[in-house]
């Protein structure tokens, strides 16, 4: 069993801040796998489907971003699922927009996600997608950046672009490992020329 979960904050409000990079990836798998995320427990919307052969979860924390590792643990302590299968997908403002980077472990890097999640795993071999949203500028404050919509439309569909290239990275780690999917989508990037 295979545990992909996408961060974000729950709501209408953040549906299409840069900050829910994750819940896009797991909402194109989804529509992807035709599979609904009717269920409502583990403190997340999420559902269970068949890829190749192996039993998928695909899950949105209802949380907001800083406890998103309750529902990570939450999952993993009731599924039985080991770390090596587990794949965490999040927006990053170290990468440029039109950058993936997959590993297969590693710091939080300032991301409070992944900071809850690795807090309450106490352990940091876990995968993740990592994908890039272009950092602020000087006078931006982190926050209300990550927290903000793309407004150029040449960046909205460069990320939808990418939303695309990360559902077949995740597909391909499902399919067929972390070091082959890094092999394959780390290489890769699309060009904008103003992202906001």
């Amino acid at each position: 069993m295979k545990l992909i979960v996408g961060l974000g904050n729950p709501g209408l409000r953040y549906k299409n801040t840069k900050h829910n990079a994750g819940f896009w990836v797991i909402d194109k798998l989804a529509s992807h796998l035709d599979v609904s995320l009717s269920k409502n427990t583990f403190d997340s919307q999420w559902n269970q489907c068949i890829y190749k052969g192996e039993s998928i979860i695909l899950a949105k924390p209802a949380t907001f971003m800083n406890l998103s590792g309750r529902t990570v643990r939450n999952f993993i302590n009731y599924f039985k699922i080991p770390l090596a299968d587990v794949l965490i997908v999040f927006d990053e403002v170290a990468l440029p927009l039109g950058v993936i980077r997959l590993r297969s472990c590693g710091t939080a890097g300032g991301h409070k996600g992944l900071a809850s999640i690795l807090d309450f795993l106490q352990d940091n071999h876990i995968a993740r997608l990592r994908f890039g949203i272009d950092l602020p500028s000087r006078t931006e404050d982190l926050s209300d950046y990550v927290l903000s919509c793309f407004k150029n439309k040449e960046a909205i569909e460069l990320a939808k672009d990418i939303v695309e290239v990360s559902k077949e990275a995740v597909l391909c780690w499902i399919a067929d490992g972390i070091s082959v999917a890094m092999n394959r989508y780390n290489r890769q990037r699309r060009e904008s020329s103003d992202h906001e």
